[in-house]
């Protein structure tokens, strides 16, 4: 969409092929955060940021994979694609001070300022198109409002502990209620959903034309290769889209591609595939389009995906639906233990961190899987993945099986199936160095990121607390991905390249069908966001002939 709205507006006649009935894609499902180094939104919040800066944190982040032509083209562009965002479009950011890179304390990382939240959205900005917007994933919402990042989540978790977070979250649910009442959704966008919509207004605005339920069959080329069109399945038939200026592949990566995922990924699965939160339709079209022309791929990233322990939320219709545990693990009174009861990793690391550990703690050949660890009073005061605090009754997740309970910790472990001796030693080392605030086993605490997701209300250390008031509680957790890193090889002009790195003129790759800036790792809140809008900027750009 950014690609369409930025070549549109430099004058390009422009169309968007979508695949599903409904736009948005995995981006409106997500969170809603763009990672964008020295970003202006941030600089005007008074965070000090760097090129240098960010430079020496993805050189450090991509290791190997470091392309230092991509890196900088994304660092130079990144804070142009959001002044003209805000200067040209519906799009509208917020700073997120506090929002540490996930590895801050790594050569060139910051404790906060890079990751930017777009602002929430009223529905009556799309018209009759609201029925269009994918609606965020029900397993992440409460009775389907899905409530915005950052500060709004804070008041949900104190609405009965402070009064003025009871008041504001009083007033959104009752404003949630009517919306439902009268129109069967709410009327404020928040998250991804915001962002989904603000970009397909924009675009609107432009002339940009979106055709729904239009899967892309092929490319198409003249008789020197270069990238002309593309046929699309519309509703009324097969047709051919004759692009002078050139195509871009934004199909989301391949997180729902089996095939493809079971020839990349690493760790056998519990339920016997892999569960992505992704978007059902990205199931890899991109780059096997690009693949059939003869474009390369890099397929050879250390991690071939963005991972997150994910949950499985029984539903009424006896499917399961996943639940990716971003936030939870970081709050005190939680942690995780494999069936052997030991701790691996420390719970406060990002989701992309806390699997490396999981697989690392996996010995060879067995599936990898886990379980988050809390408390009654815990448990009431922050919930645990889909379950929520109080005053939210625990007791259907419990019968559903989604949520194991026991009244002693040694009862706990043998309703998970968790060896119970290891299991009561992990917690009791756990809980003596709570009161010191040293986590001596993994350093749980100790990062900018971890105290980010912690409880700053709890003192020394806002990820550490007692698990200690029974009855006690575990969910079953599994490694599950967000989207793909692993993509089309492209130049710093978002060009795809063949195996002997020329151009494949016309064809321009972008989002997650490019292989990842990053090179496989996760710096932070926003990384497929973030440079997904930057260099769909550069190719929009390219394509009409501007300068990036």
């Amino acid at each position: 969409m950014t690609a369409a709205i930025v070549a549109a507006r430099n004058g390009l006649k422009v169309v968007v092929a979508e695949k599903e009935p409904v736009f948005g894609g995995t981006t409106a499902l997500s969170g809603g955060y763009l990672w964008v180094p020295n970003n202006p939104v941030s600089r005007a919040a008074g965070v000090d940021d760097s090129k240098d800066a960010a430079l020496a944190y993805i050189r450090h982040e991509a290791g190997n994979q470091f392309d230092s032509a991509r890196a900088e083209a994304f660092l130079d562009s990144g804070p142009a694609m959001i002044d003209f965002m805000e200067e040209n479009t519906h799009v509208r950011f917020e700073a997120s001070p506090a929002f540490s890179d996930y590895h801050p304390d790594a050569p060139g990382g910051t404790a906060g300022g890079r990751s930017i939240l777009v602002k929430p959205a009223k529905a009556s900005i799309l018209g009759d198109d609201i029925a269009k917007l994918r609606p965020p994933r029900k397993e992440l919402t409460l009775f389907g409002l899905a409530i915005g990042s950052g500060k709004e989540l804070w008041h949900f978790y104190r609405a009965f502990k402070r009064p003025e977070s009871f008041l504001y979250v009083s007033r959104r649910l009752a404003k949630f209620g009517l919306d439902r009442a009268f129109t069967g959704r709410s009327q404020l966008l928040t998250n991804g959903n915001a962002l989904a919509a603000r970009l397909h207004r924009s675009a609107r605005d432009l002339g940009v034309e979106v055709m729904l339920e239009s899967p892309v069959k092929s490319l198409v080329r003249d008789g020197s290769g270069t990238v002309t069109g593309a046929v699309v399945l519309t509703r009324q038939g097969l047709r051919q889209v004759v692009a002078r200026n050139g195509v871009v592949l934004a199909c989301g990566g391949f997180p729902q591609d089996v095939s493809r995922r079971q020839t990349l990924y690493k760790h056998p699965s519990a339920e016997g595939e892999h569960v992505s939160a992704a978007s059902p339709g990205n199931t890899g079209d991109g780059l096997r389009m690009a693949e059939a022309i003869g474009a390369a791929t890099l397929m050879d990233y250390p991690n071939a995906a963005a991972w997150a322990p994910t949950s499985l939320v029984p539903r009424p219709d006896g499917t399961k639906g996943p639940f990716p545990h971003f936030i939870d693990r970081g709050k005190p009174g939680v942690i995780a233990v494999g069936r052997n009861g030991r701790r691996f990793v420390n719970e406060s690391n990002s989701y992309h961190d806390f699997i490396q550990g999981l697989e690392a703690a996996t010995p060879a050949g067995e599936p990898a899987e886990a379980f988050l660890i809390c408390d009654h009073r815990t448990i009431r005061s922050y919930g645990l993945g889909h379950v929520k605090p109080a005053p939210m009754p625990l007791g259907p997740s419990i019968r559903s099986g989604y949520l194991v309970r026991g009244e002693t910790l040694s009862d706990l472990a043998r309703n998970a199936g968790i060896d119970p001796s290891a299991f009561e030693a992990t917690v009791t080392k756990f809980n003596q160095d709570v009161p010191t605030g040293v986590d001596t086993e993994f350093a749980r605490g100790s990062t900018a990121y971890n105290r980010f997701h912690g409880d700053p209300e709890v003192k020394p250390n806002p990820c550490l607390a007692p698990i200690a008031n029974g009855p006690f509680y575990a969910i079953r957790v599994i490694p599950g991905s967000i989207g793909t890193f692993a993509g089309i090889r492209t130049d710093h002009h978002t060009r795809v390249l063949n195996d002997a790195g020329e151009i494949v003129h016309g064809l321009y790759a972008v989002g997650n069908d490019m292989a990842s800036v990053l090179g496989g790792n996760y710096s932070g809140g926003g990384i497929t966001l973030g440079p997904g809008m930057t260099f769909g900027f550069i190719a929009g750009l390219h394509a009409s002939g501007a300068r990036t």
